[in-house]
């Protein structure tokens, strides 16, 4: 039996801004839901640009990708120019078999307007329900059945390039290439798979020890050495080690990455990360040292960012925390001021994510001082304004409600928290989560506390939590 053939697709990844002015688009929604599905049911092979989430695929690998895929699909709903000229490339060197997609409230280029080029609908405030993607899946499929069909019949000509210039025929690419660029492929995907599986078994902590002894196996089969892993898989590797809590392992294998892939920004933070993680568990400050020093120097070299500052905010808030326990309070203070700075500058950085955003505001009402509590009521408004437009443009997950729990808890609303305690309480995945909210609520229970503030119904919301995360 002949392979399916494949289909690259080019377009953003996660929750991108929408350009027409609404709220965020979730494109991994749009990609697993609809685009990848409506490939498979073409009987073609769905490939994803892995760019975005690896911080710089390699310029080999994304060249070989649209020159070689026996199919593309480009989403071109957010005009980024990356995907622009991803597909110009395609263009240049394929005068067919690629299908241009975009959501129909945003306008293309007319140079791109053509026959071939086909919308989609997003439902109310860009939300991606069934309806949505089930239409967009069956265009997809119809799409792409409609070009199949007409390259196998050599009348497909959908290149504006090869339009103009006439002719229907690309340059010669060696047969050789092709089939090395598809076991590549394949391999690439079979290893992504096989990562994505570990992860999940990891989420259960009493798969975990297996999951490691898989993962183990898995490096010494197929990534080593891992300079010669594609850098989107080599990134996938030191996910799955976080994922499974294993932060020898993400250390581990950063220090076998590539020099080039080694400079990226995402791979740096997930390196800070981890000397953090593994500073909270074994109490070394040197790991603690080094998290903050490769924090330091990539917002140094990008400027401040949510994802960064709210790494450094994670390891200031840790420093306090410990050094808060072991009875030195003023040391104590020190670190906590330094969260609340590196917090708020990364909620400053990107008003959307509210993450540094709820650490910021909370940590405020814990130092609890007139200054840091006038800065809580200026900045809480705003928090929650990017909690519910999050709420409005995706299905809300267990942190949404959690963050809104929190705040209105911080703006002393005990009627309003008990409606989103329900809310969080109903969508709980793991039993960790609602343990984890306990524990910032009691963080801030306790600070009031020691300024005079008895509130019972602060500790009945803590106790439904922790019941819920036994």
């Amino acid at each position: 039996m002949s392979p399916r053939p494949l289909c690259f697709v080019v377009m953003p990844f996660g929750q991108k801004p929408d350009p027409a002015g609404g709220p965020d688009i979730n494109f991994d929604r749009i990609y697993h839901d609809a685009i990848a599905a409506g490939i498979e049911d073409a009987g073609m092979e769905p490939v994803r640009a892995d760019e975005e989430r690896t911080g710089g695929i390699s310029r080999k690998a994304m060249l070989e990708r649209l020159i070689l895929s026996d199919y593309v699909v480009a989403d071109l709903t957010t005009a980024n120019a990356n995907v622009f000229y991803q597909l110009g490339v395609r263009h240049t060197v394929r005068p067919a078999a690629t299908l241009t997609i975009f959501a129909e409230h945003q306008p293309i280029p007319l140079d791109l307007n053509h026959s071939h080029s086909m919308s989609y609908v997003l439902g109310e405030n860009n939300a991606f329900g069934k309806s949505e993607a089930t239409s967009l899946r069956e265009s997809v499929t119809a799409g792409l059945t409609g070009l199949q069909q007409r390259t196998n019949e050599d009348v497909a000509v959908d290149s504006p390039l090869f339009t103009l210039l006439g002719i229907s025929e690309p340059g010669d690419i060696a047969r050789l290439k092709t089939d090395d660029f598809r076991g590549k492929v394949q391999q690439n995907e079979q290893n992504k798979q096989d990562l994505t599986k570990i992860r999940t078994r990891g989420k259960d902590r009493s798969t975990r020890a297996e999951a490691a002894g898989e993962i183990a196996a898995l490096r010494a089969k197929r990534f080593t050495p891992l300079d010669a892993v594609e850098t989107a898989t080599a990134v996938d590797l030191m996910l799955t080690y976080r994922a499974l809590e294993d932060w020898d392992g993400m250390i581990s294998v950063f220090g076998e990455m590539q020099d080039a892939l080694q400079r990226q920004i995402l791979v740096r933070e997930q390196l800070g990360f981890a000397y953090n993680r593994r500073a909270g568990k074994n109490k070394d400050p040197a790991d603690r040292a080094e998290a903050l020093r490769i924090l330091t120097e990539v917002e140094d070299q990008q400027g401040p960012s949510s994802e960064t500052c709210g790494l450094i905010g994670r390891i200031h808030k840790d420093n306090w925390s410990e050094t808060l326990a072991s009875g030195d309070a003023i040391v104590a203070a020190g670190h906590l001021r330094k969260a609340v700075d590196a917090y708020t500058r990364g909620y400053m950085s990107d008003l959307r994510d509210a993450y540094p955003g709820i650490n910021a505001v909370t940590l405020l009402d814990i130092k609890g001082d007139e200054g840091s509590l006038k800065t809580k009521a200026s900045l809480l408004p705003v928090v929650r304004f990017a909690v519910e437009q999050r709420l409005k443009g995706s299905k809300p997950d267990y942190w949404d409600h959690a963050t809104m729990l929190e705040l209105a808890i911080l703006d002393n609303e005990p009627e309003v928290a008990g409606e989103h305690l329900a809310d969080a309480l109903a969508v709980v995945r793991e039993t960790w989560e609602p343990g984890t909210t306990a524990n910032n609520l009691r963080m801030i229970q306790r600070a009031r506390k020691e300024r005079g503030a008895d509130e019972p119904w602060l500790l009945s919301i803590i106790e439904a939590l922790d019941a819920k995360s036994l």
